[in-house]
Protein backbone atom coordinates (compact mmCIF):
# COMPACT_ATOMS: atom_id res chain seq x y z
CA UNK A 1 0.00 0.00 0.00
CA UNK A 2 2.84 2.40 0.87
CA UNK A 3 4.47 1.56 -2.46
CA UNK A 4 1.27 2.39 -4.35
CA UNK A 5 0.92 5.70 -2.48
CA UNK A 6 4.52 6.60 -3.30
CA UNK A 7 3.92 5.69 -6.92
CA UNK A 8 0.77 7.82 -7.08
CA UNK A 9 2.62 10.70 -5.42
CA UNK A 10 5.40 10.42 -7.99
CA UNK A 11 2.90 10.50 -10.83
CA UNK A 12 1.27 13.57 -9.28
CA UNK A 13 4.62 15.38 -9.03
CA UNK A 14 5.45 14.54 -12.64
CA UNK A 15 2.02 15.71 -13.80
CA UNK A 16 2.37 18.98 -11.91
CA UNK A 17 5.84 19.49 -13.36
CA UNK A 18 4.69 19.03 -16.94
CA UNK A 19 1.61 21.18 -16.36
CA UNK A 20 3.74 23.97 -14.88
CA UNK A 21 6.15 23.64 -17.78
CA UNK A 22 3.28 23.90 -20.26
CA UNK A 23 1.86 26.91 -18.44
CA UNK A 24 5.26 28.58 -18.53
CA UNK A 25 5.57 27.98 -22.26
CA UNK A 26 2.13 29.45 -22.89
CA UNK A 27 2.50 32.40 -20.54
CA UNK A 28 1.77 35.93 -21.75
CA UNK A 29 4.94 37.73 -22.77
CA UNK A 30 5.07 41.49 -22.42
CA UNK A 31 7.89 43.92 -23.24
CA UNK A 32 7.88 47.56 -22.15
CA UNK A 33 10.34 49.93 -23.84
CA UNK A 34 11.87 53.17 -22.61
CA UNK A 35 14.66 54.51 -20.41
CA UNK A 36 12.22 55.07 -17.53
CA UNK A 37 10.08 51.99 -18.07
CA UNK A 38 9.30 50.39 -14.69
CA UNK A 39 5.97 48.60 -15.11
CA UNK A 40 5.21 45.80 -12.68
CA UNK A 41 4.11 43.37 -15.39
CA UNK A 42 6.32 42.15 -18.20
CA UNK A 43 9.96 42.83 -19.03
CA UNK A 44 11.18 46.42 -18.88
CA UNK A 45 13.72 47.06 -21.63
CA UNK A 46 15.64 50.31 -21.20
CA UNK A 47 18.69 49.45 -23.27
CA UNK A 48 19.52 47.43 -26.37
CA UNK A 49 19.36 43.67 -25.86
CA UNK A 50 20.45 41.45 -28.73
CA UNK A 51 18.37 38.35 -29.35
CA UNK A 52 19.80 35.00 -28.30
CA UNK A 53 18.04 31.68 -27.76
CA UNK A 54 19.30 31.73 -24.18
CA UNK A 55 17.70 35.10 -23.37
CA UNK A 56 14.65 34.27 -25.48
CA UNK A 57 13.95 37.80 -26.75
CA UNK A 58 15.70 40.86 -28.10
CA UNK A 59 16.57 42.94 -31.14
CA UNK A 60 17.41 40.63 -34.02
CA UNK A 61 19.18 40.37 -37.39
CA UNK A 62 21.84 42.88 -36.44
CA UNK A 63 19.28 45.70 -36.23
CA UNK A 64 19.91 46.63 -32.58
CA UNK A 65 22.18 49.48 -33.68
CA UNK A 66 19.20 51.13 -35.39
CA UNK A 67 17.18 51.66 -32.19
CA UNK A 68 17.13 54.76 -29.98
CA UNK A 69 15.43 55.02 -26.56
CA UNK A 70 13.53 57.87 -24.98
CA UNK A 71 11.78 57.88 -21.60
CA UNK A 72 8.87 55.58 -22.50
CA UNK A 73 9.38 54.30 -26.04
CA UNK A 74 11.80 53.34 -28.78
CA UNK A 75 12.13 54.67 -32.30
CA UNK A 76 14.52 53.49 -35.01
CA UNK A 77 16.87 55.29 -37.35
CA UNK A 78 16.01 52.55 -39.88
CA UNK A 79 13.94 49.32 -39.86
CA UNK A 80 14.50 46.96 -36.93
CA UNK A 81 13.53 43.43 -35.86
CA UNK A 82 12.42 42.19 -32.47
CA UNK A 83 12.18 38.43 -31.87
CA UNK A 84 10.64 36.32 -29.11
CA UNK A 85 11.34 32.62 -28.67
CA UNK A 86 8.00 30.78 -28.82
CA UNK A 87 6.68 27.26 -29.35
CA UNK A 88 4.53 26.48 -32.36
CA UNK A 89 1.04 27.95 -32.06
CA UNK A 90 -1.10 31.01 -32.71
CA UNK A 91 -0.50 34.28 -30.88
CA UNK A 92 -2.35 37.52 -30.40
CA UNK A 93 0.10 40.40 -30.69
CA UNK A 94 -0.70 43.79 -29.18
CA UNK A 95 1.57 46.74 -29.92
CA UNK A 96 1.21 50.17 -28.32
CA UNK A 97 2.37 52.89 -30.70
CA UNK A 98 3.09 56.59 -30.31
CA UNK A 99 5.14 58.95 -28.18
CA UNK A 100 6.77 62.35 -28.15
CA UNK A 101 6.89 62.73 -31.92
CA UNK A 102 4.65 61.76 -34.82
CA UNK A 103 5.17 58.42 -36.54
CA UNK A 104 4.00 56.08 -39.30
CA UNK A 105 4.31 52.39 -38.44
CA UNK A 106 4.24 49.35 -40.71
CA UNK A 107 4.64 45.92 -39.11
CA UNK A 108 5.58 42.68 -40.86
CA UNK A 109 5.84 39.36 -39.04
CA UNK A 110 7.97 36.33 -39.80
CA UNK A 111 8.73 36.19 -43.56
CA UNK A 112 7.26 39.60 -44.38
CA UNK A 113 3.60 38.92 -43.59
CA UNK A 114 1.99 42.36 -43.59
CA UNK A 115 0.01 42.90 -40.38
CA UNK A 116 -0.17 46.67 -39.90
CA UNK A 117 0.07 49.06 -42.83
CA UNK A 118 1.18 52.65 -42.24
CA UNK A 119 -0.55 53.36 -38.94
CA UNK A 120 -0.21 57.08 -38.22
CA UNK A 121 0.25 58.52 -34.74
CA UNK A 122 0.37 62.24 -34.05
CA UNK A 123 2.64 63.82 -31.46
CA UNK A 124 1.66 62.68 -27.91
CA UNK A 125 -0.94 60.30 -29.41
CA UNK A 126 -1.10 56.63 -28.39
CA UNK A 127 -2.69 53.82 -30.41
CA UNK A 128 -3.07 50.13 -29.53
CA UNK A 129 -3.12 47.74 -32.50
CA UNK A 130 -3.72 43.98 -32.47
CA UNK A 131 -3.23 41.10 -34.90
CA UNK A 132 -2.85 37.31 -34.80
CA UNK A 133 0.21 35.41 -36.03
CA UNK A 134 0.75 31.73 -36.79
CA UNK A 135 4.14 30.51 -35.50
CA UNK A 136 5.22 27.09 -36.74
CA UNK A 137 8.01 24.61 -37.20
CA UNK A 138 8.41 21.83 -39.75
CA UNK A 139 7.94 19.05 -37.18
CA UNK A 140 4.63 17.36 -36.34
CA UNK A 141 3.09 14.15 -35.09
CA UNK A 142 6.04 13.10 -32.88
CA UNK A 143 8.61 12.13 -35.51
CA UNK A 144 7.34 13.54 -38.80
CA UNK A 145 8.53 16.70 -40.51
CA UNK A 146 7.89 18.83 -43.56
CA UNK A 147 10.70 18.71 -46.08
CA UNK A 148 11.88 22.31 -46.15
CA UNK A 149 13.86 23.95 -48.94
CA UNK A 150 17.22 25.63 -48.12
CA UNK A 151 15.71 29.11 -48.50
CA UNK A 152 13.02 28.24 -45.97
CA UNK A 153 15.55 26.91 -43.48
CA UNK A 154 17.43 30.22 -43.57
CA UNK A 155 14.20 32.26 -43.57
CA UNK A 156 12.00 33.45 -40.73
CA UNK A 157 8.85 31.34 -41.17
CA UNK A 158 10.02 27.99 -39.81
CA UNK A 159 12.34 28.81 -36.90
CA UNK A 160 11.72 28.68 -33.14
CA UNK A 161 10.73 32.31 -32.66
CA UNK A 162 8.30 35.03 -33.63
CA UNK A 163 10.00 37.90 -35.45
CA UNK A 164 8.41 41.35 -35.77
CA UNK A 165 9.75 43.78 -38.37
CA UNK A 166 9.05 47.48 -37.79
CA UNK A 167 9.21 49.76 -40.85
CA UNK A 168 8.61 53.43 -41.60
CA UNK A 169 9.00 55.86 -38.71
CA UNK A 170 7.59 53.80 -35.84
CA UNK A 171 7.46 54.73 -32.17
CA UNK A 172 6.91 51.65 -30.01
CA UNK A 173 5.95 51.70 -26.33
CA UNK A 174 5.25 48.01 -25.74
CA UNK A 175 4.65 44.60 -27.26
CA UNK A 176 2.35 42.03 -25.65
CA UNK A 177 2.02 38.45 -26.88
CA UNK A 178 -0.80 36.19 -25.74
CA UNK A 179 -1.23 32.54 -26.79
CA UNK A 180 -4.49 31.75 -28.59
CA UNK A 181 -5.63 28.22 -27.82
CA UNK A 182 -8.54 28.02 -30.26
CA UNK A 183 -9.09 30.04 -33.41
CA UNK A 184 -10.42 29.50 -36.91
CA UNK A 185 -7.46 28.81 -39.19
CA UNK A 186 -7.19 29.50 -42.89
CA UNK A 187 -4.53 27.16 -44.28
CA UNK A 188 -3.02 27.94 -47.69
CA UNK A 189 -1.46 25.43 -50.10
CA UNK A 190 0.32 26.85 -53.13
CA UNK A 191 3.47 27.80 -55.02
CA UNK A 192 5.76 30.84 -55.43
CA UNK A 193 2.86 33.14 -56.36
CA UNK A 194 1.24 32.34 -53.01
CA UNK A 195 4.03 31.76 -50.47
CA UNK A 196 5.46 34.20 -47.91
CA UNK A 197 8.47 35.42 -49.88
CA UNK A 198 11.18 36.01 -47.29
CA UNK A 199 13.21 38.63 -49.17
CA UNK A 200 12.62 41.75 -51.26
CA UNK A 201 11.79 42.51 -54.03
CA UNK A 202 9.76 39.31 -54.38
CA UNK A 203 6.26 39.06 -52.94
CA UNK A 204 3.13 36.90 -53.11
CA UNK A 205 -0.52 37.43 -52.28
CA UNK A 206 -0.45 35.07 -49.28
CA UNK A 207 1.72 37.43 -47.23
CA UNK A 208 -0.54 40.46 -47.79
CA UNK A 209 -3.77 38.57 -47.23
CA UNK A 210 -3.65 38.59 -43.36
CA UNK A 211 -3.75 42.40 -43.32
CA UNK A 212 -7.36 42.27 -44.58
CA UNK A 213 -8.68 39.91 -41.89
CA UNK A 214 -9.82 40.47 -38.32
CA UNK A 215 -8.07 38.93 -35.32
CA UNK A 216 -10.81 36.27 -35.10
CA UNK A 217 -9.04 34.19 -37.76
CA UNK A 218 -5.40 33.28 -38.42
CA UNK A 219 -3.64 32.53 -41.71
CA UNK A 220 -1.23 29.57 -41.87
CA UNK A 221 0.48 29.78 -45.25
CA UNK A 222 2.25 26.52 -46.15
CA UNK A 223 2.86 27.47 -49.79
CA UNK A 224 6.41 27.16 -51.14
CA UNK A 225 8.20 28.32 -54.29
CA UNK A 226 8.57 25.70 -57.00
CA UNK A 227 5.98 23.26 -55.67
CA UNK A 228 3.14 21.53 -57.48
CA UNK A 229 0.24 19.56 -56.00
CA UNK A 230 2.37 16.39 -56.06
CA UNK A 231 5.50 17.85 -54.41
CA UNK A 232 3.45 19.75 -51.83
CA UNK A 233 1.93 16.43 -50.83
CA UNK A 234 5.15 14.35 -50.97
CA UNK A 235 6.94 16.97 -48.85
CA UNK A 236 4.44 16.32 -46.00
CA UNK A 237 2.90 19.80 -46.16
CA UNK A 238 -0.60 18.55 -46.79
CA UNK A 239 -0.17 15.94 -44.07
CA UNK A 240 0.84 18.54 -41.50
CA UNK A 241 -2.09 20.78 -42.44
CA UNK A 242 -4.48 17.86 -42.00
CA UNK A 243 -2.77 16.95 -38.70
CA UNK A 244 -3.60 20.43 -37.36
CA UNK A 245 -6.93 21.07 -39.10
CA UNK A 246 -10.04 21.43 -36.95
CA UNK A 247 -13.69 21.34 -38.12
CA UNK A 248 -14.59 24.68 -39.67
CA UNK A 249 -11.03 25.53 -40.73
CA UNK A 250 -10.40 26.45 -44.37
CA UNK A 251 -7.92 25.12 -46.93
CA UNK A 252 -7.25 27.48 -49.85
CA UNK A 253 -5.62 25.61 -52.75
CA UNK A 254 -3.86 27.39 -55.65
CA UNK A 255 -1.61 25.44 -58.01
CA UNK A 256 -0.92 25.34 -61.73
CA UNK A 257 2.33 27.13 -62.58
CA UNK A 258 4.55 24.16 -61.80
CA UNK A 259 1.99 21.36 -62.32
CA UNK A 260 1.81 22.20 -66.03
CA UNK A 261 5.51 21.40 -66.47
CA UNK A 262 5.04 17.72 -65.57
CA UNK A 263 5.38 15.48 -68.65
CA UNK A 264 4.52 11.87 -69.29
CA UNK A 265 1.60 9.52 -69.22
CA UNK A 266 -1.07 10.39 -66.68
CA UNK A 267 0.21 13.95 -66.20
CA UNK A 268 -1.47 17.09 -67.47
CA UNK A 269 -4.56 19.03 -66.52
CA UNK A 270 -7.02 16.16 -66.82
CA UNK A 271 -4.70 13.54 -65.29
CA UNK A 272 -2.65 13.90 -62.11
CA UNK A 273 -3.64 17.53 -61.58
CA UNK A 274 -7.36 16.73 -61.50
CA UNK A 275 -6.82 13.58 -59.42
CA UNK A 276 -4.78 15.42 -56.78
CA UNK A 277 -7.18 18.35 -56.60
CA UNK A 278 -9.98 15.89 -55.82
CA UNK A 279 -7.79 14.20 -53.18
CA UNK A 280 -7.00 17.51 -51.45
CA UNK A 281 -10.70 18.39 -51.39
CA UNK A 282 -11.77 14.97 -50.07
CA UNK A 283 -9.14 14.83 -47.34
CA UNK A 284 -9.90 18.36 -46.12
CA UNK A 285 -13.58 17.51 -45.93
CA UNK A 286 -12.83 14.30 -44.02
CA UNK A 287 -11.30 16.52 -41.30
CA UNK A 288 -14.34 18.80 -41.29
CA UNK A 289 -12.46 21.48 -43.21
CA UNK A 290 -13.77 23.75 -45.96
CA UNK A 291 -11.71 23.56 -49.19
CA UNK A 292 -11.64 26.53 -51.57
CA UNK A 293 -10.05 26.25 -55.03
CA UNK A 294 -8.18 29.20 -56.55
CA UNK A 295 -7.18 29.19 -60.20
CA UNK A 296 -3.55 30.25 -60.85
CA UNK A 297 -2.48 33.86 -61.31
CA UNK A 298 -1.83 34.75 -64.91
CA UNK A 299 1.65 35.32 -66.22
CA UNK A 300 2.27 38.70 -67.80
CA UNK A 301 2.41 38.09 -71.56
CA UNK A 302 0.73 40.57 -73.91
CA UNK A 303 -0.20 40.21 -77.56
CA UNK A 304 0.38 43.01 -80.07
CA UNK A 305 -3.23 44.19 -79.67
CA UNK A 306 -2.91 44.69 -75.90
CA UNK A 307 -4.74 41.58 -74.70
CA UNK A 308 -3.19 38.98 -72.43
CA UNK A 309 -2.02 35.66 -73.88
CA UNK A 310 -3.16 32.70 -71.70
CA UNK A 311 -0.22 30.58 -70.53
CA UNK A 312 -1.85 27.95 -68.31
CA UNK A 313 -3.43 25.84 -71.03
CA UNK A 314 -6.31 23.69 -69.77
CA UNK A 315 -5.31 23.84 -66.10
CA UNK A 316 -7.73 26.61 -65.05
CA UNK A 317 -10.56 24.78 -66.84
CA UNK A 318 -9.62 21.54 -65.09
CA UNK A 319 -9.83 23.24 -61.70
CA UNK A 320 -13.15 24.85 -62.63
CA UNK A 321 -14.53 21.43 -63.55
CA UNK A 322 -13.39 19.89 -60.24
CA UNK A 323 -15.05 22.76 -58.39
CA UNK A 324 -18.28 22.22 -60.30
CA UNK A 325 -18.32 18.42 -59.91
CA UNK A 326 -17.50 18.41 -56.20
CA UNK A 327 -19.40 21.62 -55.39
CA UNK A 328 -16.28 23.35 -54.10
CA UNK A 329 -16.17 27.17 -53.82
CA UNK A 330 -13.88 28.57 -56.53
CA UNK A 331 -12.15 31.95 -56.77
CA UNK A 332 -11.21 32.55 -60.41
CA UNK A 333 -7.99 34.48 -59.95
CA UNK A 334 -6.94 33.56 -63.51
CA UNK A 335 -9.76 35.70 -64.91
CA UNK A 336 -9.34 38.40 -62.27
CA UNK A 337 -5.61 38.87 -62.91
CA UNK A 338 -6.27 38.89 -66.67
CA UNK A 339 -8.64 41.82 -66.17
CA UNK A 340 -6.13 43.50 -63.87
CA UNK A 341 -3.15 43.33 -66.23
CA UNK A 342 -5.17 44.38 -69.27
CA UNK A 343 -6.52 47.38 -67.34
CA UNK A 344 -2.98 48.53 -66.61
CA UNK A 345 -1.67 47.69 -70.07
CA UNK A 346 1.64 46.25 -71.19
CA UNK A 347 3.97 48.89 -69.75
CA UNK A 348 2.27 49.87 -66.48
CA UNK A 349 1.63 46.22 -65.56
CA UNK A 350 5.40 45.77 -65.16
CA UNK A 351 5.06 47.73 -61.91
CA UNK A 352 3.09 44.81 -60.46
CA UNK A 353 5.98 42.42 -61.12
CA UNK A 354 9.70 42.42 -60.41
CA UNK A 355 11.07 44.71 -63.12
CA UNK A 356 14.20 46.75 -62.34
CA UNK A 357 16.70 48.14 -64.85
CA UNK A 358 20.32 47.17 -64.22
CA UNK A 359 21.99 48.68 -61.15
CA UNK A 360 18.73 50.09 -59.75
CA UNK A 361 18.23 47.53 -56.96
CA UNK A 362 20.73 46.70 -54.18
CA UNK A 363 23.21 44.00 -55.19
CA UNK A 364 21.85 43.81 -58.72
CA UNK A 365 24.05 44.46 -61.76
CA UNK A 366 21.79 42.96 -64.44
CA UNK A 367 18.22 43.90 -65.24
CA UNK A 368 15.51 42.05 -63.34
CA UNK A 369 12.56 41.16 -65.55
CA UNK A 370 10.15 38.55 -64.19
CA UNK A 371 6.69 38.10 -65.71
CA UNK A 372 5.57 35.53 -63.12
CA UNK A 373 6.60 36.77 -59.69
CA UNK A 374 5.13 39.89 -58.12
CA UNK A 375 6.56 42.83 -56.30
CA UNK A 376 4.73 44.01 -53.19
CA UNK A 377 2.29 46.24 -55.09
CA UNK A 378 1.17 43.46 -57.45
CA UNK A 379 0.99 40.85 -54.69
CA UNK A 380 -1.25 43.14 -52.66
CA UNK A 381 -3.57 43.63 -55.65
CA UNK A 382 -3.92 39.85 -56.04
CA UNK A 383 -4.64 39.56 -52.30
CA UNK A 384 -7.51 42.00 -52.86
CA UNK A 385 -8.81 39.73 -55.63
CA UNK A 386 -8.88 36.80 -53.19
CA UNK A 387 -10.64 38.90 -50.56
CA UNK A 388 -13.24 39.97 -53.10
CA UNK A 389 -13.65 36.36 -54.19
CA UNK A 390 -14.50 35.40 -50.60
CA UNK A 391 -17.15 38.12 -50.50
CA UNK A 392 -18.62 37.19 -53.88
CA UNK A 393 -18.94 33.55 -52.83
CA UNK A 394 -20.63 34.50 -49.56
CA UNK A 395 -18.29 32.26 -47.57
CA UNK A 396 -18.73 32.20 -43.81
CA UNK A 397 -15.22 33.61 -43.46
CA UNK A 398 -16.39 36.80 -45.22
CA UNK A 399 -17.46 38.05 -41.78
CA UNK A 400 -13.75 38.01 -40.83
CA UNK A 401 -12.84 40.57 -43.49
CA UNK A 402 -12.21 43.95 -41.87
CA UNK A 403 -15.15 46.31 -42.31
CA UNK A 404 -12.78 49.02 -43.54
CA UNK A 405 -11.80 46.96 -46.62
CA UNK A 406 -13.62 48.30 -49.71
CA UNK A 407 -14.92 46.16 -52.57
CA UNK A 408 -12.40 45.50 -55.31
CA UNK A 409 -12.94 45.51 -59.07
CA UNK A 410 -10.01 43.91 -60.97
CA UNK A 411 -11.10 45.85 -64.06
CA UNK A 412 -10.40 49.02 -62.10
CA UNK A 413 -7.25 48.14 -60.14
CA UNK A 414 -5.22 50.53 -58.02
CA UNK A 415 -2.30 52.43 -59.47
CA UNK A 416 1.36 51.70 -58.59
CA UNK A 417 1.85 55.35 -57.62
CA UNK A 418 -0.63 54.85 -54.75
CA UNK A 419 1.49 52.11 -53.13
CA UNK A 420 3.66 53.67 -50.43
CA UNK A 421 4.40 50.74 -48.09
CA UNK A 422 8.12 50.76 -47.17
CA UNK A 423 10.41 47.96 -48.32
CA UNK A 424 12.11 45.52 -46.02
CA UNK A 425 15.89 45.85 -45.73
CA UNK A 426 16.51 42.14 -46.45
CA UNK A 427 16.78 41.36 -50.15
CA UNK A 428 18.17 39.11 -52.86
CA UNK A 429 18.31 39.27 -56.66
CA UNK A 430 17.89 35.54 -57.34
CA UNK A 431 14.33 34.87 -58.40
CA UNK A 432 12.19 32.30 -56.54
CA UNK A 433 11.86 28.71 -57.73
CA UNK A 434 9.12 28.09 -60.26
CA UNK A 435 7.90 30.10 -63.21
Amino acid sequence: MKYIKKLLFSFLVIALFFNANAQQKLAIKEFNFGENSNKKSGVNINKVIRYTDEIGYGFDLDSDKNVTFDKKSISPKSPFYFSIKLPEGNYNVEVVLGGNGSGITTVNTESRRLMLREIKTDEKETKTERFVVNVRTAKFDTNKSIRLKPGEISGLNWDNKLTLEFLGTPIIQSIKITPVSKIKTLFIAGDSTVTDQDLEPWASWGQFFPNYLTSDVVVANYACSGLALSSFKSGNRLEKILHLMQPGDYLFIEFGHNDEKAKGEGKGAWGQYTTLLKEYVARAREKGGIPVLITPTQRRRFSDNGTLIPTHGEFPDAMRKVAQELKVPLIDVTNMTTDMYESWGDELSKKAFVFYPENTFPGQTKALADNTHFGSFGANEVAKCVVQGIRDLGLDIAKNIKTTVPNYDPKKPNQPSDWTVPKSVRFEVTKPDGN
